[in-house]
Parts: structure tokens; sequence; C-alpha cells
């Protein structure tokens, strides 16, 4: 669902779909939408959970690739084992922030670890693609882990604000970025506000819980809602009872991208490309994985503006 906002301040109002994925678990994918391809860089954008596993239940997510991407992956609850085709096996917990750039192609499962596995417990985070300037597209595929203690932040006046990735609030985030960027994680208190620089071109906030108001728009937004701004605007956001947040933003790429799957480019033919190689096995594999999520049904790759 969209609405167009009349403010000066607030572009569109998308809520995001909920989407069950079996055994409890579900997703909320505020972006790509009908209504907004992207937000800066941003292209991919999931809310994942809330979800309580039982005893010996957990996430199961195969072997998959990337190509042209980078994934930021941040956990409000629980834990999620990463392991990838360059070798990497990290346990991701929440506040800390996994950071894998596919460039020129990579492959990863995301899984629930057997000791969270034997005793059950809640998976609730985030999980955003953000595209690579075209230059960057085919780099050599990487990953780094950066614990909670390395994100930067600020507490004030009933505002706690984590610095993800990019740059906000005279703060810089040690997480790799390629491009012009800003994801913050803000919690409130009740009645805090928090301002939003124009620092950055595209911008918006993501309703993780609670409720916020923008000064000058009626009403207030809430769970699930992906607001986004006008270029520009002088942005006040004030929440109703406590609330948290995701900022999300930056500087638009000049060029489109085609997405398809987990594949995102500015070449269709090279998402062509990607298809053809998953299908023929000529990714490089997770080492101790042996399954894998096939190509879905083929359908031309479309692109985000």
């Amino acid at each position: 669902m969209s609405i167009r906002s009349s403010a000066d301040t607030i572009d569109h109002v998308l809520l995001a779909p909920l989407r069950d994925l079996g055994d409890g678990f579900n997703v909320r994918r505020a972006l790509p939408s009908p209504q907004r391809r992207m937000v800066g860089p941003f292209i991919f954008f999931d809310q994942m959970g809330r979800a309580t596993f039982g005893r010996g239940e957990g996430l199961d997510v195969r072997p998959h690739p990337h190509i042209g991407l980078a994934t930021i992956t941040y956990l409000l609850e629980g834990e999620i084992l990463h392991r990838d085709s360059v070798g990497s096996v990290q346990t991701i917990r929440p506040g800390e922030v996994n950071l894998m750039t596919a460039g020129s192609g990579i492959v990863h499962s995301e899984r629930t670890g057997p000791d969270v596995r034997a005793a059950g417990g809640p998976l609730f985070g985030l999980q955003s693609w953000i595209a690579l300037p075209t230059r960057l597209e085919e780099m050599d595929p990487g990953f780094t882990h950066h614990k909670a203690s390395e994100i930067p932040g600020i507490d004030a006046e009933g505002v706690t604000l984590k610095l993800i990735a990019g740059t906000s609030d005279g703060l810089r985030s040690p997480v790799k970025s390629h491009s012009d960027i800003v994801y913050a994680d803000i919690q409130l208190a009740d009645r805090a506000r928090y301002q939003l620089r124009a620092e950055h071109v595209e911008r918006a906030i993501y309703v993780v819980s609670g409720k916020v108001e923008v000064t000058g728009q009626t009403g207030a937004f809430e769970e699930g809602q992906l607001v986004l701004f006008k270029p520009g605007a002088e942005i006040v956001i004030r929440a109703v009872g406590t609330a948290r947040v995701m900022l999300v933003g930056g500087e638009p790429f000049a060029e489109s991208r085609h997405i398809f799957w987990n594949f995102v480019s500015s070449s269709p033919e090279r998402i062509e490309q990607a298809k053809r190689d998953w299908q023929q096995r000529r990714f490089a594999e997770v080492p101790a994985e042996t399954d894998f999520i096939p190509l879905p049904d083929p359908v031309p790759a479309r692109a985000a503006a």
C-alpha cells in the first residue's frame, strides 16, 4: 500500500507487506515495491520476524548467490550463523553488523547455530541490500564483521542512535560503504524528538516498533511503514510512546538497476549470465554446505529506478 502525501516533507508512505515463509517465520519487505524501487542505493529492505523458535527449530536459508550488491545484516534479537564462499563463518548477534560484498559473485547460507537451535529462542532483525556503483559491480567478493562496541552512536535527550553504515550527525561508521549512504538504528523515548539532517539526497524511516509523528504532518506512522521524505526537507520526528525506527538513504545512482531474485546489476545481460552460472553450478561453493536454493522460474529482469 502506498499513500502520497500532500505535505511539503513527505513523498510517499509505503506499508511493507507481511509474508509468511512458513514455520511461524514472517518477513516484511519494504523495498523494492511497485511504488518505489530504491531509496538512495538501498534496493532491498527486509524485516525478519519477530519469530520464536521452539527447541530443535531455527532458520535454514540454504546457500544462494548474489552479484552487484552489498548486504547488511543487523539483528535486534537472537542470532544467525553466516557461512559464505570466501570462507567466512560468523555468528551475528544483536547490535553487531555483518557486511557481505557480493561484487562479481558470492554464495552464502544463513542458519540458526546448533546451540541456539537446541534451546530455541527468538529471531528479529533487518537485512538490506545496497547496490554497488557501476564501476564496482564486479569487484572481488568479501565479508567483514563488526562488534556492537565498534558502531558509533549518540545518546541524548531520549534519543539513542547507532550509525550502522555511512555518515550522520557528525559520525562516520567503520562499516565499509562504496557510495553516499546513511543507515541508522534510532530508539526514542516517549515524546523524544530527532531531527533528520538534509545531508543526504534521499531519506526514509522504517518504523520497527511504536509510533512516530512528523512535524507538520497529521497523524502518526506505525510499525511496518516506510516513510519517504522529499529531498532537502527539514524533518523532525517525535515518538508517541517509545518507538524504534531505521533511517536509510543516500545519493541515488544516475543509472537504473535491474533486479532478479538475488542478482542486482546495471546490465540486464549480466543478470542473465548470473542466472546461467547458477544453473550450471559455476559459482564458488560454501564450505561444509551441500544443499542449495535452485534458480526460480525464469522471468525477465526488471529495472529499479
